[in-house]
């Protein structure tokens, strides 16, 4: 709250800063000029060129030490006052304040720093980097608050000064006659004599007060250090809270750095894990508990930046997203507090009813620091006990008197502490959970305890829990990492008990625990989200494969916080978007790209695979899903394969990727490989080449394993001439090879050909010589025996010699339904284009049907045998390997055989 004053009446305006600010009254009185020149620029918002200007026109000779100390001082209250009296009346809101604030401290230090480096330069050379023989500069690093271009009215600015390389200063001109110095100490002295112009009192006072404990090795290190100290010390014995400090890091001197690009590339990996650390919860939790010892041991509770939600719980909030999620999202390394906040509703990682309350608040409480601050001078955030003072605070504030203004407050902090304690409460554990699980327990023990949670086979899961504890990587773990497994099977054994199957479901999970116990993020996470826990202990219940595959890719579990997003219908033209966001984020490090896919990837088929779970898609939906996904991997990995390509002959590849089998029937499953070919239409010379490599590039990266894991397997076997022909294929090339040499299996293949990704004029020149193709007339019993003959070899390779029904081999099965719905299309196309259109086998049926080509009914009924195998297969895949077989009472195949009969008997 804050009332505004007309911007005219610059007395009652002047009135009221010399009633809320000592300070303001103090300089406005001793100096008459400073008045004068208030009251001609009042009116106009303080920002950066203006606070330059005032500088520029200060009189004084900026490249002399002694006078450039003077004017930055007289430039100080310059601004102060002016933001005082703007903010007290309501003409300058706080980004105001704060930016004008940040402009100060980084144009009095680009100044000192230009103007030591000159006289420096003239005494001793100029600093040379023994490797590069490049001149160097002093980067002078802005951490807190200044970093983040938030910095009050009252604050120490934190300092670290950096440098590119060692070496030492060289003559400028051959007869100069200077003492070198290293380049160490050459910055030193710098460092030393800009904190002087800085931060030393003087008869006109100072302009902020330097704090450097936030560099290396704090007050005991040195004040300079190198980029390979630097990056030395933050991989060996960079600490946990340095990430958090180290977050906000700028650099602000001087302008356009070159080094700077360095420097964020050394600093960025120790601040941001390329994983999703959640570790760091626990470790600012505990950060923020000495901080709370301290302010109980020197009794400031009513300390409104270190206290019960204060600024630091809503710095703290915003930061602990930054350092978990920064290494994966790069809208999250952000400098500001509000502007963090701002991403983290945009991403929904917190309701945006809570962030507007945490943005109130900071505003509400950065407001009243300041004028805090106002008073005079002094940087403090306590309530005063004084009555006056309380009083000041409250008309700066706009209040009819301190107890609304405190009834605000309160409700301020209540609000940011629920929110606070909300993300940074300890899971306690339950009575129960030391029973379950501690020291010295036996495995009869256990087994009883088990089975009064109805679990069925209590001996066979006690033993399992036991041969966990007796193990070397239990007993070898961390004590941080043990304790965590302490906390969680508790949890995991109660969470198995809800589900249908306790006892497998806790045998599933703890194979993932196996397969996570030595990633600390991923037990923490496990640790501080026990609705995720639940709900992955739910999923992996329902599936085997689904438990394999979050025990392969841990890094979904994040996905498991938000029930809204885990069952969204994707979007897929937003993901694309997405997609392009992230690849932009690492576009200098193309494996980081590749990788990106690959976990956007992983992502889609988590979300994909919760909703198949709970039975909110339809198989051919999920399955069209999947395809558009591959389309969409593809698509980025042919381009940003083609862009990094070392040799290219244009811009736009005129190249595609055209999908066959499953891929291109638009049934692909979580598991389906690939069925691709390369095909272009290029007339230039390096074209076939060309293609080649970025051919080769698209199927390594689709089928290597990294660290993110794998794409996709790939087969390129479909091509002309198969395993031994060319990798890639012309447009022209490729209709030759179809007219005149291919078999009739590979045109069966056409039938659930498509174009993929790349460029749609090679595309669409693609569709035409395929629907071509299928259309060409053809000799109906040669066709039908080279059909029979090719699916007797199909047999023959998939032999079952069980009493079970192999629903994708045996007669009656799913390849016999396809063999059908292919012969048809090559059969009768050329009467009934119509067949050519990629529609899949159930609409190519019910079309076969319609065009009197098979009894309709019979197409219907062989139609929903397909859909009943389709489904019974892909049930089973989630839990059991293929191959996939069932009783065959269970499955009634007599329709698929009469049609198989009806189309292909011989007569």
């Amino acid at each position: 709250m804050n009332t505004r004053t007309a911007p005219g009446d610059f007395h009652g305006m002047l009135e009221k800063t010399r009633q809320c600010s000592r300070y303001a009254r103090r300089v406005l009185q001793a100096d008459s000029n400073l008045l004068a020149w208030l009251k001609h620029h009042y009116a106009t918002p303080c920002d950066r060129a203006e606070i330059l200007t005032s500088l520029a026109h200060s009189g004084m000779d900026l490249s002399d030490e002694t006078q450039l100390t003077r004017a930055v001082r007289v430039l100080r209250k310059q601004v102060m006052v002016k933001l005082i009296l703007r903010d007290l009346n309501g003409l300058a809101d706080l980004n105001e304040v704060m930016q004008a604030m940040t402009a100060l401290a980084e144009i009095c230090v680009q100044h000192a720093q230009r103007c030591l480096m000159q006289t420096l330069q003239t005494q001793f050379g100029i600093p040379v980097g023994e490797h590069s023989q490049t001149p160097q500069q002093l980067l002078v690093i802005g951490m807190g608050k200044l970093g983040g271009g938030e910095l009050n009215v009252s604050s120490d600015i934190d300092l670290i000064f950096i440098y590119a390389e060692d070496g030492e200063t060289r003559k400028a001109h051959a007869h100069d006659d200077i003492r070198t110095l290293s380049n160490y100490e050459f910055f030193s002295r710098l460092g030393r004599r800009l904190i002087g112009i800085i931060n030393e009192p003087t008869a006109d006072g100072y302009v902020f007060r330097v704090d450097m404990r936030l560099r290396p090795y704090g007050d005991s290190g040195p004040l300079v250090m190198s980029f390979a100290a630097l990056e030395e010390y933050l991989i060996s014995q960079g600490r946990e809270w340095e990430r958090y400090a180290w977050i906000k890091a700028r650099v602000i001197a001087p302008v356009a750095a070159v080094s700077e690009a360095e420097l964020i590339r050394l600093t960025q990996p120790f601040v941001f894990r390329r994983y999703l650390d959640f570790g760091a919860i626990d470790s600012m939790r505990k950060l923020h508990a000495q901080i709370r010892q301290e302010v109980l041991r020197r009794d400031r509770k009513n300390n409104i930046k270190l206290g019960p939600g204060g600024i630091r719980e809503i710095e703290f909030t915003a930061q602990v997203f930054q350092l978990i999620r920064g290494g994966r999202d790069a809208g999250l390394r952000v400098c500001p507090t509000l502007s963090v906040l701002h991403q983290l509703a945009q991403d929904s990682h917190l309701p945006e009813a809570d962030i507007a309350e945490l943005e109130k608040a900071y505003v509400f409480l950065r407001n009243l620091e300041h004028r805090l601050q106002y008073l005079d001078d002094q940087q403090t955030q306590d309530i005063p006990e004084q009555a006056d003072d309380r009083a000041l605070l409250a008309l700066g504030m706009g209040y009819a008197d301190y107890e609304a203004m405190l009834a605000q407050l309160n409700h301020h902090r209540a609000r940011v502490h629920q929110q606070f304690e909300n993300i940074f409460r300890a899971q306690e554990s339950q009575p129960g959970d030391v029973a379950i699980w501690r020291e010295g327990i036996h495995a009869k023990d256990l087994e009883l305890q088990l089975n009064n949670l109805d679990y069925q086979r209590g001996n066979e899961s006690a033993e399992l829990l036991m041969q966990l504890r007796n193990g070397n990587r239990y007993q070898q773990l961390p004590e941080l990492s043990r304790q965590r497994v302490d906390q969680l099977i508790p949890k995991f054994i109660q969470h198995c008990a809800q589900q249908p199957d306790p006892d497998t479901t806790l045998s599933r999970m703890l194979t993932l625990l196996d397969g996570i116990v030595r990633r600390s993020a991923y037990l923490a996470f496990l640790a501080e989200y026990p609705v995720a826990l639940q709900r992955l202990c739910k999923l992996v219940s329902a599936s085997s494969w689904a438990g394999q595959y979050m025990t392969s890719h841990p890094a979904l579990f994040d996905e498991l916080l938000d029930a809204r997003e885990i069952y969204r219908t994707p979007d897929w033209q937003r993901i694309d978007a997405d997609t392009c966001a992230r690849l932009a984020d690492s576009k200098d490090d193309v494996e980081r790209q590749m990788d990106s896919l690959r976990h956007i990837q992983q992502e889609q088929i988590f979300h994909l695979l919760a909703m198949d779970l709970q039975d909110l898609l339809p198989l051919e939906t999920l399955s069209d899903h999947l395809s558009d996904l591959a389309d969409l991997m593809l698509h980025h990995v042919l381009a940003l394969c083609w862009e990094n390509a070392r040799k290219k002959h244009r811009e736009v590849a005129s190249f595609a990727i055209i999908a066959y089998g499953k891929l291109g029937g638009r049934e692909l499953g979580y598991e389906s490989d690939l069925d691709l070919i390369f095909i272009y239409d290029d007339e230039h010379p390096d074209a076939p080449e060309n293609y080649a490599r970025l051919a080769q590039r698209i199927n390594t990266v689709l089928g290597s394993y990294t660290s993110a894991g794998r794409l996709y397997e790939t087969d390129l076997r479909l091509r002309p001439d198969g395993a031994s022909g060319l990798l890639v294929t012309s447009v022209a090339a490729f209709a030759q090879y179809q007219r005149e040499q291919a078999w009739v299996w590979e045109h069966q293949a056409l039938t659930r050909a498509r174009f993929s990704a790349g460029n749609k004029a090679v595309g669409s020149a693609f569709e035409t010589i395929r629907k071509e193709l299928l259309c060409l007339a053809r000799e109906p019993v040669t066709l039908r025996d080279e059909i029979l003959t090719m699916r007797a070899k199909m047999r023959d390779g998939h032999p079952n010699p069980g009493e079970l029904f192999d629903i994708k081999h045996d007669p009656g099965g799913m390849v016999d339904i396809e063999f059908i719905v292919q012969y048809l299309v090559l059969a009768h196309a050329h009467q009934y284009p119509q067949l050519t259109g990629n529609i899949g086998n159930l609409a190519l049926l019910k079309m076969a049907g319609k065009l009197d080509l098979i009894p309709v009914e019979l197409a219907a009924q062989v139609g929903d045998l397909y859909r009943t195998l389709r489904k019974t297969q892909h049930a089973m895949r989630l839990n059991h390997p293929p191959p996939c077989r069932v009783d065959p009472a269970t499955i009634d195949t007599a329709a698929c055989l009469r049609l198989w009969e009806r189309v292909f008997a011989k007569t």
